[in-house]
């Protein structure tokens, strides 16, 4: 018996070992997956890969590619006015906590999130296909649809925000590993995406590539039909749209939230897009190139975007020097320079954005959470589409059109200027650290009384435990 307890323990030390060499980089992600599916569920795991890993990440980089090819061959508009329209798509970003306000308050038949991620589902399936079959649209059609796409994906993130920033009131030292999940699955996500975007569009052609939207709007839709939570009655569901509101509002008051909001609003809305500028400059063969978190855990809010904000101010530099084709004169391909800008841009932004996630999960009063979530993202989001607009003016006053791009440099220097005057604005933001408590008491603690169990739990069951029901 002690032998075979003895063998036991050098199987044992072996395991660790190899968990311990090179096999680490595998077995600490499925160990850190596991830790989250005990403490927060399973099933809030898998929901968070749906939504972001295939709705945002797969779906969201498919979409930049595709549209961008689309307005700029099918339809053959400026890159000011693709800004603009690209702009106008993500309006329904801007109205996340109007969506948020009806998953909290406003049951369908009961259910506060499954008929959510059904319309969500629906309305980005039946809009990408229009958009994928008909080509000889107006073009205000074609944004209605796109918006309307989008709004799915608005839609289905909400719900799932909610959850999120439940589970990080609940466990606040977990709350930068939610986060961190959710920017794992848009990362993979996004990278099947942009691996596979560019052919895509080499074989169906971009109008075709939008119709592949419809794969990830499928998801959503299962999703809505596989997802279990208890049924809300009326009994149970006592707040009001007006005390949503109230709360709200009261909560916004606070100087704790009202503060850090305003600097995300800043930091986005100062870093003016010009993408589309970029874009049709990469694209045109004359005038371009000619090619067609865990160690961040311990460190404070304001340390974090202070130096995310500069990186990300630098990174901007290697546009300019792309641009004025100083990487020519290095020795630099520009296909190579190119993987290198938008590599470096995309790993600044992933760090830039990720503690104003955590940050906007913890400053999320109890009872509201879904609804003000949503509205912390929106403000975020207008700011996205503040640079987006204010970006395409400033393509337009340049006179950075289709075929001319004498004055990009320019418009790339002025962005580069702008974002980098955040930095001013960082004493809006709290020095605590990302496991800290940041709401007052009684902002923490005035719902929870009114909570019931059935309304915050929500598992996802396999189908035939769905059919029960």
């Amino acid at each position: 018996m002690e032998k075979c307890e003895s063998t036991d323990c050098e199987e044992e030390i072996v395991k660790e070992e190899a968990r311990s060499g090179w096999m680490s980089f595998i077995w600490d992600p499925y160990v850190w997956l596991g830790m989250l599916a005990r403490e927060l569920h399973w099933s809030f795991v898998f929901g968070v890969v749906v939504v972001y890993g295939f709705s945002q990440g797969l779906g969201g980089s498919l979409y930049r590619i595709a549209s961008d090819y689309y307005w700029k061959d099918v339809r053959m508009v400026q890159p000011s006015a693709a800004q603009i329209y690209q702009g106008i798509s993500y309006i329904p970003w801007i109205l996340k906590p109007i969506w948020g306000l009806m998953t909290d308050v406003v049951p369908i038949v009961g259910y506060q999130r499954r008929p959510y991620f059904i319309f969500a589902g629906v309305l980005g399936l039946i809009s990408t296909l229009v958009v994928s079959l008909y080509s000889k649209m107006p073009i205000f059609i074609t944004l209605i649809l796109l918006t309307a796409a989008s709004g799915g994906v608005a839609i289905a993130d909400v719900t799932i925000d909610a959850c999120a920033a439940k589970n990080s009131i609940r466990s606040p030292l977990l709350a930068s590993d939610i986060q961190s999940l959710c920017g794992m699955s848009s990362s993979i996500g996004a990278l099947l995406g942009f691996s596979t975007s560019g052919v895509a569009v080499h074989l169906l052609g971009a109008q075709g590539a939008l119709g592949l939207l419809c794969i990830p709007a499928i998801m959503v839709l299962f999703l809505g039909f596989i997802l279990y939570e208890p049924r809300v009655t009326n009994h149970q569901h006592k707040q009001s749209s007006w005390e949503a509101t109230r709360s709200m509002w009261t909560a916004l008051k606070c100087p704790e939230i009202w503060r850090p909001s305003l600097y995300m609003y800043i930091s986005l809305a100062v870093s003016l897009n010009i993408y589309e500028g970029k874009f049709y400059w990469y694209t045109d063969p004359t005038a371009g190139p000619a090619f067609s978190q865990k160690i961040l855990k311990d460190y404070s809010f304001r340390s974090l975007l202070f130096w995310a904000q500069l990186l990300y101010g630098i990174s901007g530099m290697l546009d300019l020097i792309m641009v004025l084709r100083l990487n020519v004169k290095l020795g630099i391909p520009d296909y190579l320079f190119v993987i290198i800008d938008e590599s470096s841009t995309n790993i600044i932004n992933r760090i830039k954005w990720m503690p104003m996630l955590v940050l906007s999960a913890k400053i999320c009063p109890s009872g509201i959470e879904g609804t003000f979530f949503a509205l912390l993202m929106a403000i975020d989001n207008v700011g996205i589409l503040s640079a987006s607009w204010a970006g395409g003016l400033l393509l337009h006053l340049l006179n950075v059109t289709h075929t001319d791009f004498k004055n990009l440099w320019l418009a790339i220097l002025i962005r580069n200027i702008m974002r980098l005057s955040p930095l001013v604005m960082l004493f809006l933001v709290p020095k605590s650290n990302q496991s800290s408590t940041l709401l007052p008491s009684e902002l923490i603690h005035s719902s929870e009384a009114t909570d019931t169990h059935e309304e915050e739990t929500i598992q996802l069951v396999s189908t035939v435990a769905s059919s029960q029901v």
